[in-house]
């Protein structure tokens, strides 16, 4: 018996040994080696508990390169050995890490399932570490559905856990998705605001972190400049600290990083950053092939909300050089892919569009069927000031949320 049990020991030790080389692997920047590895100890390791950590390395890897089928399976397989474990901490991880998964792959209803799953399996110490991640996963689905006052819940719920806990690294990843709550619903100046606040952090604490969360706080800033109509500013953000070598080009700070790390997620965002700045600049023949570079690793990772994003850009280019039919052939995609995800700030954005083409088409019906659908987006978003009664992300406006997370124009 002591012998099998020294035994069941030493197999823990190599377990941990080889879950740590291959660690070392991805941190130097050797990922396909480090997932070779981490998969023979999947494959070979008797140990639950080992295996249940080379699977959250195998997640957070397949996460990072934008495999989000494969991150899927892993979580599948994680919450079958968390249950083996019979251990409610294990298994409200594997939720969360179920949830994330989902939520990456733009299924919105079922992030939110597996999130309110995580929070009624409550009553241990990491279960309760964790309600910061779920509350911010939560907060991210809400925001792909449209959802605002619940997102906003989420987020300021997820701030309280990442203050409560000094968790910086959840602070900075909170702050970027503020950011984009806020770009939404056009409040540029918090937009700007929350991301600088994730770079400072990123300054001040993170020589240890991933170089990811740089990287994300320089793109949702430079989202926030474009849109304040600073697009120097926007590009300056794009070319910050991040002078190759090779032929002495700049290049965005956080392609740079997506580049290095064969962060594919990353290099998507950026390429359609770039191309709305160009955009915004009306160099529409420089947007274009950055809007399909975008496109294509965008429908490689599944990434359906970035889709209706890229298409968003491309009407607006097309509709710039006064091809409106080929801007409807894009509009008739986005809104496929807007009704499938429940995205009603897509459909919003794509009424918008088509009430502005029909105007200048001349063709009265069809104006009025998108302003009577354009308007239903609005209240069914319920995106009007509870002071004023004027909509709310019209235009760039000031707003201020209530200890309710309603919000109002400042």
């Amino acid at each position: 018996r002591m012998r099998l049990f020294n035994l069941w020991e030493m197999g823990q030790d190599q377990t941990k040994q080889q879950i740590e080389k291959g660690l070392h692997l991805y941190q130097s920047n050797q990922t396909e080696k480090a997932l070779r590895v981490w998969m023979r100890v999947l494959e070979k390791s008797a140990d639950p508990a080992g295996r249940f950590r080379v699977l959250s390395c195998l997640i957070t890897a397949h996460a990072e390169m934008g495999r989000y089928k494969d991150m899927l399976k892993f979580a599948v397989v994680q919450i079958d050995t968390a249950r083996e474990l019979e251990d409610p901490d294990f298994l409200t991880e594997s939720y969360l890490n179920l949830a994330r998964s989902n939520e990456k792959l733009c299924e919105f209803q079922k992030t939110i399932s597996y999130c309110k799953t995580c929070l009624n399996m409550q009553g241990t110490t990491v279960s309760l570490q964790l309600n910061g991640q779920v509350s911010l996963s939560m907060g991210n689905a809400f925001l792909g559905l449209s959802i605002f006052q619940k997102a906003l819940e989420c987020f300021e719920k997820a701030l309280r856990y990442a203050h409560n806990n000094d968790d910086k690294m959840l602070e900075c990843r909170v702050c970027c998705s503020l950011g984009n709550f806020y770009t939404q619903i056009k409040d540029y100046e918090k937009a700007l605001f929350f991301p600088c606040k994730a770079a400072e952090l990123v300054n001040d604490y993170g020589k240890g972190w991933s170089l990811k969360y740089r990287a994300m706080s320089q793109y949702h800033m430079a989202v926030a400049y474009r849109k304040l109509g600073r697009l120097a500013d926007a590009m300056d953000c794009c070319e910050e600290q991040a002078l190759l070598v090779t032929r002495g080009n700049f290049f965005q700070e956080s392609m740079k990083i997506a580049l290095q790390h064969g962060d594919r997620p990353l290099q998507a965002l950026c390429l359609l950053c770039f191309a709305d700045i160009h955009r915004s600049r009306r160099d529409v023949q420089t947007a274009f092939p950055r809007y399909d570079s975008s496109m294509s690793i965008m429908t490689e990772i599944g990434n359906r909300l970035g889709l209706i994003q890229v298409l968003l850009g491309v009407t607006k280019c097309w509709m710039i050089q006064k091809e409106l039919d080929k801007a409807l052939e894009s509009i008739e995609k986005a809104q496929e892919l807007a009704e499938g995800l429940g995205n009603k700030l897509g459909l919003l954005k794509l009424h918008c569009l088509c009430e502005r083409i029909y105007r200048t088409k001349e063709q009265q019906q069809e104006l009025r069927d998108h302003v009577v659908k354009f308007h239903e987006c609005v209240e069914e978003m319920e995106l009007y000031c509870g002071m004023c009664g004027e909509s709310i992300g019209e235009k760039n406006n000031q707003l201020q949320a209530l200890p309710c997370s309603h919000f109002f124009h400042l």
